[in-house]
Parts: C-alpha cells; structure tokens; sequence
C-alpha cells in the first residue's frame, strides 16, 4: 500500500510567499526614504542651501525628478504585490487552504496567534494596496490626505508584520512544526 504524503508547502506556495517578500520588502523601503531622508522637503532644503541661483520651482523640479525614479520603483512592486496578493487568494481558495480561525473559542494560543496573525497580514495588505489605488488614480480626492495618512502608516505595519512572522517561524521551529523554514525555502 503507497502512503500518500500531502505537500505543505507546494512550488506555486513558496514562490508566492518569496515574490510577496520580496514587493514588500521595496515597499517599505521605497516608502520609507520617501518618508524620511529622501522626502521632497528634504532635498528641496538641501537645493536651497546650496545654491542661490534657483527659483522655489525649479528647486521643486530637481527634487521631484530626483525621486520618480525611486517612486517608479515604487509603483512597479505595487503592481507585483497586488498581483501575487490575488493569486495568492485565489490560490489558497481554489487548494482549500486555511489557516486557524483566531476567533474559535476552543483553539490553543498558539493557532490563535497564528490565526491573528495572517488576519492582520491580509488585512495590511489589502488596505495599502486599496489607498494605494486611491492615491495613484486620485479617487476620493476630498479624502486625499486621510487616505495618504492611512497608506503610510505601511511603514509602520511592516515592521510589526515582519516581527511577529519572526516569532512565528522561532515558535514553529522550537514546537512540533521543527523544518518549517526549510520546507519554506526548499520545500518538503
């Protein structure tokens, strides 16, 4: 008699997980040094202070063409990440793949947290990706700065999302799902 042995982590898994890392990972950084040391203000004062040469506008211009590049960047893993966040769904939908429901009663904490944690993973990436839209397509625009507010708060969720995944994988490895990194990496 054959033992049929169920795949956990199939080629068309992984490699969904590794492109969803890899978008999100330029995301946030994208996201971040527009944020931080590459906002547009920042240059703009950095222009200024060098030179007295250039009207506020042309200031504006030399900042803003310094960044599209970054911003397109931006823009394409985007496009990535809600592509493989749709396959990805469809994918787990059409395989009947679930993860633990965190709102059963009658669960053990650590599926609860598992749970909680890919309803939050889910939930951050659907609400970028939908302020995203928003920004990019200009819809709502008496919301704009709320929802530009909303989008950038990725910067933030990314790092917590990233931690507890982290806590996650240490608490997998170190119970009875021991091999889940490199079944993730290499498959089963």
């Amino acid at each position: 008699m054959k033992t049929i042995i169920k795949k956990e982590f199939t080629v068309t898994h992984r490699i969904l997980h590794w492109i969803m890392a890899f978008a999100m990972l330029v995301l946030f950084l994208t996201g971040f040094l527009r944020m931080n040391w590459m906002n547009k203000k920042h240059i703009i004062g950095i222009i200024e202070s060098k030179t007295d040469l250039l009207a506020k506008e042309q200031s504006m211009e030399i900042a803003k063409s310094i960044l599209e590049p970054m911003w397109q960047w931006h823009e394409v893993f985007a496009h990535i990440m809600i592509f493989s966040f749709l396959a990805r769904i469809i994918y787990m939908l059409a395989k009947g793949i679930r993860f633990p429901n965190p709102f059963q009663i009658k669960i053990p904490l650590k599926e609860r947290l598992q749970g909680f944690t890919y309803v939050y993973f889910y939930l951050f990436v659907f609400i970028s990706a939908v302020t995203g839209i928003c920004i990019r397509q200009g819809f709502f625009p008496q919301w704009k700065e709320n929802i530009e507010a909303v989008h950038k708060w990725g910067v933030y969720w990314f790092p917590i999302f990233i931690l507890l995944h982290f806590v996650g994988i240490v608490i997998a490895e170190l119970s009875s799902k021991k091999g889940v990194t490199s079944k993730m990496i290499g498959g089963d």
